[in-house]
């Protein structure tokens, strides 16, 4: 089969679950209310709080939710079971279960002044439920801080090149805020003289790579995502969000434009095996392609920052359906890419199982599939593919310093509350950073990244249960939240459950780590159990009602 073929089916389904299921969940449950006032003008504040231009927002919300989620789940999964299960999973989840998660999400935080979904499920659900969401989201969002610090200081040191580009996009960033927010320059102009600077960047990266060890860029970051994640969110974090979306949209440009020129047949097979080393396609395919799914980190980030800079109810659908239809759309540039310019099997340089078998991992895979479809076009292999793993890196640095500001967000609203000096922002986005700093420093994230993608998943599911819950009590349709909740929670368990039972548990009594590994494991499991017990149990007492 062509993969340019396929890719303009895609194109066509995606359309359709955004201009049609979209609009009619838009219509149905959510009804926006362009006259009502959003928490980004009522609670007001210049740092966290702060009306946002709708493309500048559905920048900072797109690039914060994409990360290496999309790129990474798609090139496991098709390695492990073929192209088709992993592409059925990216239309389907994204259409029934992630443009659902990730509006409604968005959308009931609105609608509770701007408040992460975990405190939401105080207010819906109960207090233990909020608690230990909260406790569990917070030690999630630790946890992705620790590891994104390391992906990005280890893709610096290893690429030089992107060193004064990756950093200098900090600084066009805030003179894109200053331009923008103060001195009032229409978006579209600021954006060009952006561009033009990015493109400067790069060639600068190019003439003078700075070349630095692992430590230094650690280090580096960690201070960086520490400082932007108290500063208003025009000055940093939206603009430079923003930008880091612009680079992403000429990744997918350039992507599809080198698969179309290119055109490739798909060599690899449709379905390859149920079994895998990652355990059976049922269910483990649901937990490792998330992000171009469904995924748990995307209702953070909506319920977290995006809430609090909705401009209107009206941009809603356009930020929260939006960026997930296009995070869709990514995932499959993805597989297309793996499965239309890299053979299947082992043997050579272009070789899909020879780069994740000798060390290159799924993203220099994927810059190698984009390398090779865009120098297509004219464009040399080298830059093409250097220009993708740019592109990655840019919105991976983009959810380090989100999952900061989210993680100190949580800790403020649920553990420090009252607590003056632990509310404080800086000393609540300190304390986050610290033990991030610490798993990082103790490659203990190595012992407990395993279940992530359960945990990922986990949230998920407890999220669609939260905003169920929410929707109960207006009394608004429950039908569209609640099969996609229950599905991802039956999906979660019985993947979490796999993992302990006959991959953590059997190596305990060897490895120290899998004892340790183990009982996160089962503590997910239970966490999951009773926080979606008591979601089921409060949306049947609000339909009682």
């Amino acid at each position: 089969m062509n993969a340019a073929i396929v890719a303009l089916a895609g194109f066509l389904w995606f359309a359709l679950a955004y201009f049609i299921y979209g609009k009619f969940l838009d219509r149905k449950v959510i009804n926006p209310d362009p006259k009502a006032k959003t928490p980004a003008h009522s609670l007001y504040d210049g740092v966290d709080y702060v009306p946002a231009h709708p493309a500048v927002l559905f920048g900072h919300h797109f690039s914060s939710i994409a990360g290496a989620g999309p790129i990474v789940g798609p090139i496991l999964a098709y390695s492990l079971f073929g192209w088709g299960p992993a592409l059925l999973w990216v239309f389907l989840g994204t259409a029934f279960i992630g443009m659902v998660h990730d509006y409604f999400s968005l959308m009931t935080s609105v609608r509770n002044q701007g408040v992460s979904i975990a405190e939401i499920a105080e207010r819906v659900i109960s207090k233990t439920a909020k608690w230990l969401f909260s406790i569990f989201v917070w030690f999630t969002l630790v946890l992705v801080v620790a590891v994104f610090s390391v992906i990005t200081a280890n893709t610096l040191k290893e690429k030089p090149q992107i060193a004064i580009p990756t950093l200098g996009l900090i600084g066009v960033a805030i003179l894109f805020g200053v331009a923008v927010y103060r001195l009032k320059v229409k978006v579209l102009p600021a954006t060009l003289l952006s561009w033009a600077l990015i493109f400067a960047l790069v060639w600068l990266g190019y003439k003078f790579p700075i070349r630095a060890g692992f430590s230094t860029w650690f280090y580096i970051f960690l201070i960086y995502s520490f400082v932007a994640s108290g500063l208003p969110v025009w000055f940093l974090l939206q603009p430079r969000d923003y930008l880091s979306m612009t680079i992403l949209f000429a990744g997918l440009f350039l992507g599809y434009a080198g698969l179309f020129a290119l055109h490739p047949e798909i060599s690899g097979p449709w379905y390859s095996s149920f079994s895998s080393p990652q355990g059976p396609l049922f269910p483990m395919l649901f937990i490792i392609i998330a992000c171009g799914a469904i995924s748990g980190f995307h209702s953070l980030v909506g319920s977290g920052t995006t809430a609090k800079q909705l401009d209107r109810e009206t941009h809603g659908r356009a930020v929260g359906s939006g960026a997930m239809i296009f995070e869709g759309i990514l995932a499959l540039l993805v597989l297309l890419l793996m499965a239309g310019t890299l053979k299947w099997g082992v043997g050579g340089a272009f070789h899909l199982h020879t780069i994740l078998k000798e060390g290159g991992g799924p993203i220099v895979a994927f810059g190698t599939g984009f390398g090779k479809a865009v120098s297509s076009l004219g464009i040399p292999f080298s830059t093409a593919s250097a220009f993708g793993i740019l592109m990655l890196n840019a919105f991976v640095l983009t959810s380090l310093d989100t999952s900061v500001r989210l993680s100190r967000f949580v800790f403020q609203e649920a553990i420090a509350r009252g607590k003056p000096l632990l509310s404080n922002r800086w000393v609540a986005a300190f304390i986050g950073v610290a033990l991030a700093w610490a798993f990082a420093a103790s490659n203990s994230w190595k012992v407990i990244w395993p279940a992530f993608g359960g945990a990922n998943q986990l949230v998920a599911a407890l999220s669609l249960f939260t905003v169920t819950a929410y929707l109960a009590g207006v009394k608004r349709p429950t039908i569209y939240s609640l099969v996609p909740a229950v599905f991802m929670w039956l999906m979660t368990e019985s993947a979490l459950s796999y993992l302990l039972i006959f991959k953590f548990l059997p190596q305990a009594h060897r490895q120290p780590g899998k004892l340790l590994l183990s009982a996160v494991t089962l503590l997910l499991i239970a966490l999951g159990m009773v926080v979606g017990y008591e979601a089921l149990g409060a949306i049947k007492r609000k339909w009682g009602k």
